[in-house]
């Protein structure tokens, strides 16, 4: 994973085409954060890291290998993984092999509760202690009141904050991220995270719209809609 010394502008939250509802390919990716001057990025794709990959062997900037599990009680991400993790295993189990690997523990969108894919709050708590990251600013939120909810539990837990634009399309990049110094390896990001400074806007709920017009096609794609 190359380095940038200095400053980062480090975008901890996108999917590839590797996502049941995301379209975007690595020079896609690529070209969009080199536009918004995102020079590091996490991609987390849904329950696959093949896509992280992918990205990681063609960007000129750190790539952080990451996934967006679904476990039995809402999605939590792993960053700096080597191995894809199941879906469906319990919050416990899934944070468990995270960490098994020398990954990150980051909690998306933790209050956002339009989404069913949010983690659980009675799970949340259970393993909050084996939290690493709370991603207190996700682009895709739709309102800031949850925002507020995250850094609160974030502070009162002693959590790492993060950003991310949750980008499905090229537009999203860049729109959530964290300005932060550079780093070398896990040790050294998780350090240097604590010091970053959060930025980004919310992006039009419009796009939860594309989403879901990727996810049919991809499932009318595979013959998944009765009669396509």
């Amino acid at each position: 994973m190359p380095v940038v010394p200095g400053t980062v502008r480090a975008d901890l939250h996108c999917h590839t085409h590797h996502s049941h509802d995301g379209i975007m390919r690595p020079p896609d990716i690529i070209a969009a954060c080199q536009k918004a001057r995102i020079n590091c990025l996490a991609v987390t794709d849904h329950n696959s890291i093949a896509g992280a990959i992918e990205v990681a062997r063609e960007a000129p900037f750190p790539v952080i290998v990451g996934e967006e599990i679904k476990t039995s009680e809402g999605e939590i991400i792993g960053l700096f993984l080597e191995e894809a993790i199941p879906k469906g295993l319990s919050p416990e189990e899934t944070v468990k092999r995270i960490r098994s690997q020398g990954g990150l523990v980051l909690v998306p969108h933790p209050f956002d509760h339009l989404r069913r894919s949010t983690i659980r709050r009675e799970a949340l708590e259970r393993v909050a202690q084996l939290v690493d990251i709370i991603e207190v600013f996700n682009a895709r939120i739709m309102f800031p009141r949850h925002v507020a909810q995250a850094r609160a539990f974030a502070l009162r837990h002693n959590l790492r904050s993060s950003a991310g634009s949750d980008a499905h399309t090229r537009s999203e990049i860049g729109h959530a991220y964290v300005e932060m110094a550079g780093f070398r390896d896990r040790d050294e990001f998780l350090k240097n995270l604590a010091q970053g400074t959060v930025r980004g806007r919310f992006t039009s709920p419009l796009v939860h719209a594309q989403t879901t017009w990727n996810r049919w096609k991809k499932k009318r794609a595979r013959g998944r809609i009765p009669g396509a």
